[in-house]
């Protein structure tokens, strides 16, 4: 057995594949509808919507088949989203990647499989609609073609669900989305023991940039402010647009304590480079609330918001004052 290489844009495509908010959901019929068709179209006994996580892949609609994941090594769709063609293995006995796996010796009995990739909205390949029979066999070049046509139909519903949780402008989280990542990010450092912190920002004077210049100007500088904060905070990092000129950031592993963070010194150190290159009028400023995650004090991602946006608009008022 030969278990999958990772993907050459490893690290982006786990950030696209987690940005949908997708793992460990419920079953929704969009997706079922696809494997039940697919199951019907060419006569397999199991069609899976499979989403390659770290070390997982994880089905969200699995037909014919009880469990929801399996490790990754051992894993079909591992090695289907390394290319971007489909991945036929018409008999997996006689295929040295997968003669001896796990999933071909033992349940379910794999013999025969064909993932086609499904591609994220920014290119990344996240997983696959594949068909999997316990016989070996081979689809023709108009199978091909109907597999492509149904892994299309679920690329549509992946970029659906990314358009609930992505902010339209900026393409960031937006509030659903980064609740929802925040909130399953918290748990995993609750339970590793590390550190968080919550960052809140709110752009200063925003209405007069769109009172004095217009929206397309006040979408501009939102667009500007996302891409700093994007660019100031680790990758590993959930950043979010919450809604009109509120941004927020939460900081995966970070000391714990209120103080300034290596990543708003960035972020403070790239306004100030944007505001001196930036035509005049056009200077963007922000008020921020820090929150130190403390586990048994923050129940939910609104609580730790809630007492950020407090923390917020004391600063705001002092700034004003001053």
């Amino acid at each position: 057995m030969i278990p999958p290489a990772e993907a050459a844009n490893e690290a982006e495509r786990l950030r696209s594949l987690r940005t949908l908010n997708i793992l460990d959901t419920l079953p929704e019929e969009r997706f079922d509808r696809l494997t039940r068709l697919a199951r019907r179209l060419f006569g397999v006994p199991i069609a899976l919507v499979s989403l390659v996580d770290a070390n997982r892949q994880w089905f969200k609609s699995c037909d014919g088949l009880a469990t929801k994941e399996t490790p990754r090594d051992i894993s079909f769709c591992g090695h289907a989203i390394l290319s971007g063609e489909i991945l036929m293995i018409p008999d997996a006995l006689l295929d040295e990647r997968f003669h001896d796996n796990p999933l071909v010796v033992g349940e379910p009995g794999v013999r025969f499989h064909a993932g086609c990739p499904l591609i994220g909205p920014n290119g990344s390949r996240l997983g696959t609609l594949c068909l999997i029979d316990r016989e070996p066999r081979r689809l023709d070049d108009n199978d091909l073609e109907l597999l492509r046509d149904l892994a299309d139909m679920a690329e549509q519903e992946l970029a659906a669900v990314q358009m609930a949780s992505c902010d339209e402008l900026t393409q960031l989280s937006n509030r659903r989305g980064f609740v929802a990542m925040a909130q399953h990010t918290l748990s995993l450092s609750a339970r590793l023991g590390q550190h968080a912190t919550l960052h809140l920002f709110d752009l200063d004077d925003f209405k007069r940039v769109n009172d004095r210049y217009g929206h397309a100007e006040g979408d501009r500088a939102l667009l500007a402010f996302a891409t700093l904060l994007k660019q100031a905070f680790r990758a590993s990092d959930v950043v979010g647009r919450l809604g009109g000129d509120e941004f927020v950031a939460l900081e995966i592993n970070a000391p714990p304590g209120q103080g300034s963070s290596a990543a708003v010194e960035r972020l403070r150190q790239a306004l100030a480079h944007h505001n001196r290159s930036s035509p005049q009028g056009s200077d963007l400023c922000c008020s921020a609330g820090q929150v130190a995650y403390e586990p048994t004090r923050h129940r939910t991602v609104d609580m730790l918001l809630a007492q950020a946006d407090g923390l917020m608009y004391q600063n705001k008022r002092r700034s004003r004052k001053t």
